[in-house]
């Protein structure tokens, strides 16, 4: 899809549930520049390779974390995640806590809404 906020003019997406995340962040005048991450980043864990979806940065003002790695589900439920996957993301909140000392924050998601509802004060 083509993209205005995106690092390029072109957003390649695995979902509709990425596509219909992305174009909300394109359109959000809260949201600086965002990117959806290569598959060569990826975050080393004891359970083997993590690959995050998203990186966001947002303007100051109305949110409470500027810097947000995201990781876009099509279900919250934890009870459908496997096991490893749980794993993966629980070593990535970690990891993004220790390198950045708080300053970018990772976490899980499952549409735009419930992005904004993480970020806003």
């Amino acid at each position: 899809m083509k993209a205005k906020k995106h690092l390029y003019d072109h957003v390649v997406f695995d979902s509709t549930n990425e596509r219909d995340f992305a174009t909300e962040l394109d359109i959000n005048t809260d949201v600086a520049v965002y990117v959806k991450l290569p598959d060569g980043f990826y975050i080393s864990t004891p359970v083997g390779h993590y690959n995050p979806d998203w990186a966001i940065a947002f303007y100051e003002g109305k949110v409470k974390h500027i810097y947000f790695v995201a990781e876009t589900k099509g279900s919250m439920s934890s009870m459908q995640l496997r096991l490893i996957e749980e794993s993966k993301i629980h070593c990535a909140r970690e990891h993004f806590k220790a390198i950045s000392n708080g300053n970018v924050v990772y976490d899980v998601v499952d549409s735009y809404k419930s992005l904004m509802d993480k970020i806003m004060k």
